[in-house]
């Protein structure tokens, strides 16, 4: 009779815990722009995996009037407990008091990087001179609708001094990543942050403009106003930031942070 009360008390503990870690288990829904998701798509699953939460995830860009778009999704009311974007935009979010001011985490740096389609030749643009001549001789041009592409298009032609040339054949690309249309041959070149060019296939990776002329992309995250699983949230942040999400933020195509 001792030994199956034993048993008993084992298995009603054993009951118990399983019990408490299910309610202590939550739901974060997220909410990731471009930039960072390639490093989310693997660091995301691994944080699941260790503290037994499970991530809902929405993509979308950190800015513009898509509906996808990360602030539209806020001002619709979709929930959120994480979301990464454009350091600036994030900041944004912040001021309108959408976002804890607190809660803001540094990620990681991006650059911006061309590519062209799969089988072309790899045109120069090492120098701000064959970066000039290269799109100048280009038969079209893609750039984003986030950050880079915002910088493409109101500085970056203006500083080479060939903006009357190249902005007739240029494009802003909404929602989807620009080197997909560059995979189909809609477009010669493609610009966008070098995450967001490397995880897509029919594309080669020509390489980052030079340093001169490049802007580059600083991703952070943090905790909307009325998320329901702030603790958690901020576990999730506190990982994504980590020393040992580094290996994967630098295989992604972003650079780490500084403080790191």
């Amino acid at each position: 009779m001792k030994s199956f009360l034993l048993k008993l008390s084992a298995c009603t503990f054993i009951g118990a815990a399983a019990a408490a870690s299910a309610v202590q288990a939550a739901e974060l829904h997220v909410m990731s722009s471009g930039g960072f998701t390639a490093a989310y798509k693997i660091l995301g699953p691994q944080f699941a995996a260790t503290s037994g939460n499970t991530l809902d995830t929405a993509l979308g860009p950190s800015m513009g009037k898509a509906p996808e778009a990360i602030p539209n999704r806020l001002a619709r009311g979709e929930p959120a407990d994480v979301v990464i974007m454009v350091g600036y935009a994030l900041d944004d979010l912040i001021k309108q008091g959408k976002v804890i001011p607190g809660s803001r985490v540094e990620l990681a740096d991006s650059p911006i990087g061309m590519v062209v389609r799969a089988g072309s030749p790899k045109p120069d643009i090492g120098t701000i001179d064959a970066l000039k001549d290269t799109l100048l001789h280009a038969k079209s041009v893609a750039y984003s609708d986030s950050a880079s592409g915002v910088y493409i298009q109101n500085e970056l032609f203006k500083r080479l001094g060939i903006e009357d040339q190249v902005r007739p054949k240029a494009t802003m690309v909404p929602k989807i990543p620009v080197a997909s249309v560059i995979a189909t041959g809609d477009y010669e070149l493609g610009f966008q942050q070098v995450s967001e060019l490397l995880p897509v296939p029919g594309v080669t990776f020509v390489g980052k403009i030079p340093d001169s002329v490049q802007s580059v992309t600083r991703f952070a995250a943090g905790i909307p106003v009325g998320s329901q699983h702030p603790v958690e949230a901020k576990a999730l942040l506190q990982y994504l930031a980590s020393p040992a999400a580094l290996p994967v933020v630098k295989q992604t195509g972003l650079d780490p942070v500084a403080s790191h």
